[in-house]
């Protein structure tokens, strides 16, 4: 089996355009949480959202401009991922270079402009003679699930395998644990793995907000309105953002000469709740977690930090702390755990990779993000939550990141310290 290295990271998400301001904004528990723009709330006057204020195209050529907003966000991070990875000018063996992307719905915007097109020239055909039918012919390849994976091929030259995972809010969990698979058994020399979203839109917001999982405006500070773990939580508030993450066997990056590797990706766990389709289950999640522990040889106590899903949500919260006691047992009142979340929002599909990327650079840096807005911890979710404060000068040598979906998929991930 070959040992999986992280080699590059980078991100663009609601706490910054890259990976440090990112990372330096979750220490801060600087949250990104405002009232969402009028032109995606009508007829929901709470609405909340986390979103990127710099335009992608600034970081991209303008031969990007007609790609949906998801795609080019996962261009911006994976360019930053590539730059420190030292791959942005050449690509040793492209045809076993994979690009692999996690999204829970790309091609968001591209689809709700479309039928706001529609039905806007539908029913003005005798003010504008706009015919209704007449679309843009890169329509559907803009907004089809593999829109961002073939859009990385294209721009690095990847020639390798190139997947896509949609599982919700775990698909880039399960992208990252599945290239590592791939190399791993020798499939792949290298994948860049990038998780993207981008839902801001008005269709996509009915839709959340019909399932009652979404966080209305505290009163005195809607910055945080977004308060896992504690007692006075209601709901998670929707972001977009991109996280992407060079991932390669060690003998490859030896035989280039790559810079320092991060961290080794050496554990993956992945499950199925078979239970329901938006409540979560102790079971599987446990399932996941053990799984990621022994494909990584440790045992619960080498774990120093969770960046736990947290979604803030009454039930998510206390199944993934009833969760976490029965994997970590004695060793849980020893583990940090904290949920990002809070400040970043909810990314979905660009969720596993952000946050698992939050992770790497807490064991880099010894410093942990703790979980915002958390002045009241709920008793039932009985963790240390590094509440309020970022908890700094810590000693972390392997870190893992939970990323739980609707439809029941779980997927943990685990990251080592490597030797130098």
């Amino acid at each position: 089996m070959n040992k999986v290295l992280v080699t590059g990271l980078g991100m663009i998400t609601p706490l910054g355009p890259d990976r440090d301001s990112t990372f330096a904004a979750a220490l801060a528990a600087r949250s990104a949480i405002r009232p969402a723009p009028a032109d995606i709330c009508a007829g929901l006057p709470n609405l909340l959202t986390a979103s990127i204020d710099t335009d992608p195209l600034t970081h991209l050529d303008r031969q990007h401009a007609g790609l949906d907003r998801a795609t080019l966000l996962a261009l911006v991070a994976a360019d930053e991922a590539m730059a420190q990875a030292g791959l942005r000018d050449a690509i040793p063996d492209p045809a076993r270079f994979g690009a692999y992307a996690g999204v829970g719905f790309a091609g968001a915007h591209t689809l709700d402009a479309m039928y706001s097109r529609y039905f806007s020239a539908l029913h003005n055909a005798d003010k504008t003679g706009r015919n209704a039918t007449v679309m843009h012919p890169l329509s559907v390849p803009r907004m089809m699930a593999n829109a961002p994976a073939a859009a990385l091929s294209m721009r690095h030259g990847l020639r390798g395998t190139t997947n896509t995972y949609a599982v919700a809010c775990a698909s880039s969990a399960v992208a990252l644990g599945e290239a590592a698979r791939a190399i791993a058994h020798g499939y792949l020399d290298a994948v860049l793995v990038v998780g993207t979203e981008s839902m801001l839109t008005a269709g996509c917001m009915v839709a959340w907000n019909a399932l009652r999982v979404m966080a209305r405006p505290d009163a005195s500070d809607p910055a945080a309105s977004c308060k896992p773990f504690s007692s006075e939580r209601n709901g998670f508030v929707l972001g977009e953002g991109a996280g992407a993450l060079v991932l390669e066997s060690e003998a490859h990056a030896q035989r280039r000469n790559a810079p320092a590797a991060l961290a080794e990706l050496a554990g993956y766990g992945s499950s199925s709740d078979a239970h329901h389709l938006t409540a979560p289950s102790v079971d599987g999640q446990v399932a996941a977690m053990r799984e990621a522990l022994a494909q990584a040889g440790l045992a619960p106590e080498d774990i120093h930090y969770l960046n736990a899903h947290g979604t803030a949500t009454d039930a998510g919260d206390v199944i993934e702390a009833q969760s976490i006691r029965a994997v970590f047992g004695d060793a849980t009142s020893r583990l940090p755990v904290s949920s990002t979340k809070a400040v970043h929002g909810h990314l979905i599909g660009a969720g596993g990779a952000v946050e698992f990327s939050l992770a790497i650079l807490a064991m880099r840096q010894g410093s942990i993000p703790p979980t915002a807005n958390l002045h009241h911890p709920d008793p039932r979710c009985d963790l240390d939550h590094v509440a309020l404060t970022a908890r700094t000068g810590a000693r972390l040598t392997a870190v893992m990141s939970n990323s739980f979906a609707f439809g029941g998929s779980n997927a943990s991930l685990i990251a080592k310290q490597v030797a130098a």
